[in-house]
């Protein structure tokens, strides 16, 4: 168990925020294989308080999603404070995150995200204003730094520390790296040694395994899974259980990635009805039907419908084609996502 402010969480596995991707559905997939804490997509404080109906329907969730985070990115303090405020007081999730680690041009551009980090006079301003603003613990997340020749991490994470953030997340790769290269996990020691709040570490966990192996390496308190869990929310299940136990879980076949693709638009359509549901799923598609034979002509299968009904007796009828087929439905996954088989499609 970690405890972030008077939130105790029993998982060491966070799904992380992603634009884009960490909608409601999605997030209760993410909550039901037992992720400890989970994110909203990151919001504009810019849209919260001029109360864009678009942004605060990103903030929307529901009672079984605790504990939930609301991330919030901008570059002035003062409407990163009123927006929070604004958080607390109508949202009230358990946590608000602030983003100084999205490396998007159009974020960074603008001076938010982890263009922050070029700025540490501004970022103590900014995460002291989010602080004295809301009673709710307050967390951040960071990168490395700029690039190589800026790489500020624990510098930042003691001033956040004495700004009274409550928790950090490190992705240990610079804003100019994006996602390419190896993250540094080095970096995530120097910085779990230089505070005292809980560090959780983000980047390059493929597996349980890895999971693991960044505890014990950095010492960091928890790990963030962002990308790894698209079209494989079981990560946090099968991450908790070789924590707990030692023992791996059994692999996941592509018979229980169709149930869940099944699963993931009944909630979309749930949420956003028929037809957003149907077209907001079909990006969860491509991470799902991957790597086994047919995938490629299932997939066009799908992208071409508009209607959620259609959508799911579609894949009731590629489960049942799946299921007579027995050495393609027990086609199981590498950890790294890859189908078990010499063929690869």
């Amino acid at each position: 168990m970690i405890r972030i402010g008077s939130i105790a969480i029993e998982s060491h596995a966070l799904l992380a925020p992603m634009a884009g991707v960490t909608d409601h559905a999605f997030r209760v997939l993410c909550k039901e294989q037992g992720a400890g804490v989970v994110y909203t997509e990151f919001v504009s404080a810019n849209g919260i308080i001029r109360e864009n109906q678009k942004t605060l329907d990103m903030m929307k969730f529901t009672e079984d999603e605790r504990p939930i985070g609301v991330q919030i990115f901008g570059e002035e303090p003062e409407v990163m404070a009123e927006s929070a405020a604004f958080i607390e007081r109508e949202i009230k999730p358990d946590l608000i995150d602030i983003n100084f680690g999205c490396p998007v041009p159009k974020v960074t551009k603008k001076g938010a995200g982890s263009a922050i980090l070029k700025d540490l006079p501004l970022l103590d301003d900014m995460a002291r204003a989010v602080v004295e603003a809301v009673s709710l613990p307050v967390t951040a997340k960071i990168r490395a730094g700029w690039n190589q020749q800026c790489i500020v991490a624990p510098v930042a994470a003691e001033k956040l520390e004495a700004a009274g953030i409550s928790a950090l997340t490190l992705h240990p790769r610079t804003t100019k790296q994006l996602y390419t290269g190896q993250a540094n996990w080095d970096l995530i020691r120097e910085t779990r040694a230089a505070v005292g709040i809980p560090v959780i570490g983000n980047g390059d966990i493929h597996n349980a395994r890895d999971a693991r192996r960044m505890l014990d390496e950095t010492g960091c308190d928890a790990v963030m899974i962002g990308r790894r869990a698209l079209g494989n929310p079981w990560i946090f299940d099968e991450i908790n259980t070789f924590l707990e136990t030692g023992s791996e879980s059994a692999p996941i076949v592509l018979m229980d990635r169709l149930r869940m693709c099944r699963r993931h638009v009944e909630l979309e359509t749930a949420d956003k009805g028929s037809l957003a549901g149907a077209n907001l799923v079909k990006k969860h598609l491509g991470w799902y039907l991957k790597g086994f034979r047919g995938a490629k002509d299932y997939r066009k299968r799908l992208y071409v419908i508009f209607d959620a009904d259609e959508m799911i007796r579609n894949l009731d009828d590629i489960l049942a084609e799946v299921a007579a087929d027995p050495e393609l439905a027990s086609f199981a996954y590498h950890e790294e996502g890859e189908l078990l088989s010499r063929v690869n499609y």
